[in-house]
């Protein structure tokens, strides 16, 4: 481990994915913060630490330790795969050939502009015309039928 580092990540092919502390911090601290990130004390193995359920979606969920403990201000080494600033960087590759122009080119020729916007077909309904008044009445005769009960 390099000089200053306070605790290291890795894998161990019968503990799957463990972690220890330098003697830079106290035991007690290490197996309490270890032991908050879902780690547990590996018998007969002084000061290695392994993941509970490591069947569980492991590597994230030792990518988080990593992640939770540098921001506690404690400096972590970690193997490639679970450290989050190299699988970040590893996961981004670069497309040759000038692909990336070309697609931001087609996303922004697909893309809404406003210069060539129309102007709503309809119009608001207050705007509406009224229609005109008829010239003539219409005439409608109404005839009171006789039979039946008064009100």
């Amino acid at each position: 481990m390099q000089p200053g580092t306070h605790f290291a990540f890795g894998t161990h092919p019968e503990h799957g994915f463990v972690a220890s502390s330098t003697a830079s911090l106290p035991a007690h601290l290490t197996h309490w913060f270890l032991e908050r990130e879902q780690f547990e004390p590996v018998p007969d193995e002084p000061g290695l630490f392994r993941l509970r359920e490591p069947e569980r979606d492991g590597a994230r969920r030792t990518r988080q330790a990593v992640l939770d403990l540098r921001s506690h201000g404690y400096t972590v080494q970690a193997d490639m795969g679970l450290d989050p600033q190299q699988a970040a960087a590893a996961a981004r590759p670069t497309r040759p050939h000038g692909l990336q122009e070309r697609r931001s080119l087609a996303r922004a020729a697909a893309g809404r502009t406003t210069e060539r916007a129309t102007a709503p077909a309809t119009s608001p309904p207050s705007a509406r015309p009224i229609p005109p008044k008829p010239s003539h009445a219409p005439a409608v005769h109404l005839t009171a039928v006789g039979t039946g009960r008064s009100r």
